[in-house]
């Protein structure tokens, strides 16, 4: 795949996934300070997910119809006006809204990119090469997008954390959709593969019925599971402890700092990466870290541990999609990636309730080590994930696909 093709990608990635990062950090923030309680916030953290449950299957059969520049504008168009709403009425109800659309278009939109990226590659290794750099995109923007809106919020307006300052965020985050379209709308579309284009609704749980593709999304949910605490436990702990918006936005990117630098490197090594024992090792130090990071109480102790968490969830999407691609019939690629969304979503949407429960009844720390207990039993699936020695993934895809 073409270096430049590739760059425009992925920065056109961190353009739309930042608008969803920014406005998934500001808009909890913004309910807790308006006096609404965890479980409101839990809430409102699940309408990030809940549309990608309905709209994940329909979009990957979208992108394998359409390519990916139909999807990309058009999840830009509807991240605008959902984050644009809020700048004008910056009310609870349109937060949920807000929640609700961003989420939904930066799922598309993922999928079309991740699916673009996927059929242009050549070989496992390669594979493994382009998720590393496309999966910059989400780690960066988890900076950038919690980042400047933490700035924001406590400089933009008349006094730290006033509405003026959430609404100059919002505006921000409202306009940088439009970088992406800037830069994906003159990327070519891949060539039309030979195999039926459109399957049919009810097949797209057949894939389900292989067993590395269950294993695939227990792994890939209980680590989704991680990434969704460590999102609603840090602000919520930050408020407790009384922390301001620009450091709690700072414990956040660092997060993502982490995430795109251990990305960053993957590409160089890829080729002696092997998928299993990378995402078994992530589990195993996640689960580690969740038991640790209820007991500092520091903004240093948080950051340290923010940063170990991004080393080792930063190192797991690729190795989840190069695996997926493997396995996964080449023409359903985009239903198979849709199917991931919606499972890893569905979770999304349950689990901040779980949480926002949990953390009003008994504390959030008991929400670190639930969780951390779960992503180290799901160490066992993960390396189970290996292949088997004379089996060649994509040949073992293509000859699912034809049925042989």
């Amino acid at each position: 795949m073409r270096a430049d093709v590739l760059t425009r990608l992925v920065a056109g990635h961190v353009c739309l996934h930042a608008c969803m990062a920014g406005t998934r950090m500001a808009a909890p923030l913004l309910a807790l300070r308006q006096g609404f309680s965890p479980l409101a916030v839990g809430i409102l953290l699940a309408l990030f997910s809940l549309t990608q449950v309905f709209l994940a299957l329909p979009a990957g059969r979208f992108a394998d119809r359409h390519g990916l520049r139909r999807p990309v504008g058009w999840a830009v168009v509807v991240s605008v006006i959902g984050v644009g709403l809020v700048v004008v009425f910056p009310v609870f109800p349109l937060l949920c809204l807000s929640a609700l659309v961003t989420g939904g278009a930066t799922g598309a939109a993922s999928i079309a990119l991740q699916r673009h990226v996927g059929r242009a590659a050549e070989g496992a290794t390669e594979l493994k090469k382009v998720f590393s750099w496309l999966s910059i995109g989400p780690a960066a923007s988890n900076f950038v997008g919690p980042f400047s809106a933490g700035l924001l919020i406590d400089y933009a307006g008349t006094a730290p954390g006033d509405t003026q300052g959430y609404q100059a965020a919002f505006l921000l985050l409202a306009l940088l959709p439009l970088g992406s379209w800037l830069l994906v709308r003159s990327v070519g579309q891949n060539a039309a593969s030979g195999a039926p284009r459109l399957a049919q609704a009810g097949r797209a749980w057949d894939l389900m019925k292989e067993v590395p593709m269950r294993r695939l999304m227990l792994v890939n949910w209980c680590l989704s599971s991680c990434w969704d605490v460590h999102t609603f436990v840090v602000p919520v702990i930050g408020h407790e402890r009384g922390f301001s918006a620009s450091v709690i936005g700072t414990i956040l990117g660092s997060f993502a700092v982490a995430a795109a630098l251990v990305r960053l490197a993957m590409p160089v090594f890829a080729a002696r990466l092997r998928e299993h024992v990378v995402v078994s090792g992530a589990m195993l130090v996640t689960a580690l870290m969740f038991a640790v990071y209820p007991a500092m109480h520091t903004p240093l102790g948080m950051g340290v541990c923010s940063v170990v968490l991004g080393l080792a969830l930063g190192s797991v999407q690729p190795m989840i999609m190069s695996t997926l691609h493997q396995i996964t019939p080449e023409h359903r690629q985009g239903e198979a990636l849709g199917l991931r969304l919606m499972a890893i979503n569905a979770s999304s949407v349950l689990m901040p309730l779980l949480f926002g429960t949990v953390g009003a009844v008994v504390g959030v720390s008991v929400v670190f080590w639930s969780v951390g207990l779960a992503v180290g039993a799901g160490a066992r699936p993960a390396w189970l994930l290996r292949p088997a020695a004379h089996t060649t993934p994509r040949a073992l895809a293509e000859r699912r696909s034809t049925g042989d």
